[in-house]
């Protein structure tokens, strides 16, 4: 339950969630949250934050994700992004999905620019290894996203798939080099979404996205990955944990897992 004690989410929600493995909970960010986020990643574009954000300012067009890489772990170097990985209507949410109170391990921002190449289909908690229990991914809608601008695929279903060793990536389409398999009786889905709505979705569901196919279309997203509160254990990349009023938490370190999808090293024409 919440910390107000009521459930957040209908039943119906709370079984479809265990059902086919994910959510869409519509509008959990106002339109001034949005604007919000928008000033502060556009500030963050703006800047090389070694270690968190480095992109090359001077990029050509080449590849769009030399100037607009993804921003890792905001919330530990910018305080805006750590309140919202600790947004409430979230928290509440995911204290429903969960039963029990999330803590929060990772924050990050995609751009998504026109032209960039998507992320191959794989499974969270390969990385982040929460044990016992499963993260949750909390995926926000910055830009409205659907097929077009790249929005995120699901593989309905699969949240009770085992965690599998996953296959090498085509690097032409996916920024990163792992990509799962999905089994033959489940299709892939594509979640069309408003700005301010989030998607959440368990931490073995097969998921993924496609390419920016437009021309002038961002598809912005703040994601961040929870566990539950009776975990004991998750990757060291994702130390410390947060809880909702922002006290950390040091889970024992799980040896597997790691850094949320390796990058392939782009290759440029000279």
């Amino acid at each position: 339950m919440t910390e107000s004690n009521r459930q957040f989410l209908s039943e119906e929600q709370k079984k479809f969630f265990a059902r086919e493995g994910y959510l869409v909970v519509k509008g959990l960010f106002s339109e001034e949250d949005l604007a919000t986020l928008d000033e502060t990643f556009e500030a963050i574009s703006q800047q090389q934050i070694p270690g968190y954000f480095e992109p090359d300012l001077h990029a050509g067009e080449e590849d769009p994700l030399k100037r607009y890489p993804r921003v890792m772990h905001p919330h530990r170097f910018n305080e805006t992004a750590k309140s919202y990985m600790l947004h409430a209507p979230v928290l509440d949410v995911l204290a429903d999905l969960y039963e029990e109170e999330p803590i929060a391990a990772q924050s990050m921002f995609y751009f998504k620019p026109p032209g960039s190449r998507g992320q191959a289909l794989h499974q969270d908690n390969f990385y982040l290894q929460v044990e016992p229990g499963n993260c949750i991914a909390a995926w926000t809608a910055i830009d409205a996203a659907d097929e077009e601008n790249g929005g995120l695929l699901v593989v309905p279903k699969t949240n009770d798939y085992a965690l599998v060793c996953p296959e090498m990536a085509d690097a032409k389409e996916s920024f990163t080099t792992h990509y799962v398999k999905p089994p033959k009786e489940e299709g892939v889905l594509p979640i069309r979404m408003d700005r301010g709505d989030v998607l959440f979705f368990n931490g073995n569901l097969i998921h993924g996205s496609y390419r920016n196919k437009t021309r002038d279309r961002f598809r912005r997203a703040f994601i961040c990955h929870y566990a539950n509160a009776s975990a004991t254990q998750i990757n060291q990349y994702y130390r410390p944990l947060f809880r909702r009023n922002g006290e950390p938490v040091d889970l024992a370190i799980n040896p597997d897992g790691g850094p949320c999808g390796t990058e392939f090293q782009p290759v440029y024409p000279h």
